[in-house]
């Protein structure tokens, strides 16, 4: 029944987007916008799962009967207010069983009913290849500095007075240290990030500049794509400066959630004795037991982040030492106004005009 069918084209010509996978499936990743009315629950799916393996017709018939019921519950409570005219489209893993059966019944009922062809998969597939062209469309102005030079507080400053910016570690729920897991909040899946990252990508205007931070081609357990990455280590780069005494501040104020838990605190800095040495790892654990943080997150400054800082920029952006320098005050300026100034610097140095190319340095 193709004419029951959409092609992902059409997604924004239908009045709401159901998608009947398994819980499980919706929160690992799903078409924007969409709510979901699984047609067979996480349990249940395992259940048919398994009896496919031993009989493909009694899986059929038991899967059927589950989802009729499931079905029937959906109509009784999530859809039971939407009117006659409702237009919706709904879509499972491959545009197959789960929901074609929705599609048929909706369409009984006289609602306008499609299925999207291919499913999840196809909006996948869509998602991969969006990710492979749009960072290519874009000019980026990198913001490059070590840790605790306040980076992300200048680039959402940036976004208040105006700018494009594209917040990467919101994104991806992650400073991007090994310290940089952010507390009581999980990193998203993959596929979710990516999701989330097409629709930051599509919003955007090519034709003026996009502010994001110097990152490496991964942050925490979330990977960037490789477009985005070399267009980010192509770009221009400001390099942000701060005083010592700020960086100091800053780190402290960031780590307020590891400093009340030590014993996880202390686990995050064994993670680094590989790099340092077990003696130096010691060290920084006793100023943890001892309550100097301040003094813990001055070495750390000093022993870990700037060389780790050092090592990347060498790698990436083997151009960085020839960027514009900014002087930026996080702990006792006011952000908002700092970044009015860099963007006024960046007009007067005609980088932010349509016809600043991408070249490093």
């Amino acid at each position: 029944m193709n004419h029951q069918r959409a092609t992902i084209e059409q997604l924004n010509e239908f009045d709401e987007i159901v998608d009947v996978r398994t819980p499980l499936e919706y929160a690992e990743d799903h078409v924007p916008g969409a709510i979901n009315a699984p047609v067979l629950s996480n349990e249940e799916r395992v259940i048919v799962g398994t009896l496919y393996k031993d009989s493909p017709f009694e899986a059929t018939r038991v899967g059927a009967a589950i989802a009729a019921r499931n079905i029937a519950r959906h109509l009784d409570t999530t859809f039971a207010d939407r009117p006659r005219n409702w237009r919706p489209l709904i879509y499972c893993w491959r545009g197959g069983k789960r929901s074609g059966s929705m599609t048929a019944m909706f369409n009984m009922i006289g609602w306008r009913a499609r299925q999207l062809e291919g499913g999840y998969k196809t909006y996948r597939n869509a998602v991969l290849e969006a990710l492979g062209t749009l960072p290519g469309l874009l000019r980026y102005v990198v913001l490059a500095g070590p840790t605790g030079s306040g980076k992300t507080r200048l680039l959402q400053a940036l976004g208040r007075a105006g700018a494009q910016t594209i917040d990467l570690e919101a994104l991806a729920a992650h400073r991007g240290s090994l310290l940089g897991a952010l507390p009581a909040r999980a990193q998203p899946s993959q596929k979710s990030f990516d999701t989330a990252l097409v629709q930051q990508l599509r919003a955007l205007d090519p034709a003026q500049p996009v502010f994001v931070e110097a990152e490496s081609r991964r942050i925490g357990a979330i990977t960037l794509p490789v477009a985005l990455v070399d267009g980010i280590h192509g770009a221009r780069c400001v390099v942000v400066e701060v005083a010592r005494e700020e960086r100091v501040a800053l780190l402290l104020e960031e780590y307020g959630h590891l400093l009340g838990d030590p014993p996880y605190f202390r686990e995050q800095l064994l993670k680094l004795t590989p790099l340092h040495g077990r003696e130096r790892v010691e060290s920084w654990c006793r100023l943890l037991e001892e309550g100097r943080y301040a003094e813990l997150s001055g070495v750390l400054v000093t022993e870990h982040y700037d060389p780790a800082y050092a090592r990347s920029t060498r790698k990436h952006y083997p151009t960085l030492s020839a960027s514009l320098r900014f002087v930026f005050h996080p702990m006792t300026g006011d952000p908002v106004d700092e970044a009015r100034a860099l963007l006024a610097q960046l007009h007067g140095e005609d980088w932010l005009g349509e016809t600043s190319g991408q070249s490093p340095g």
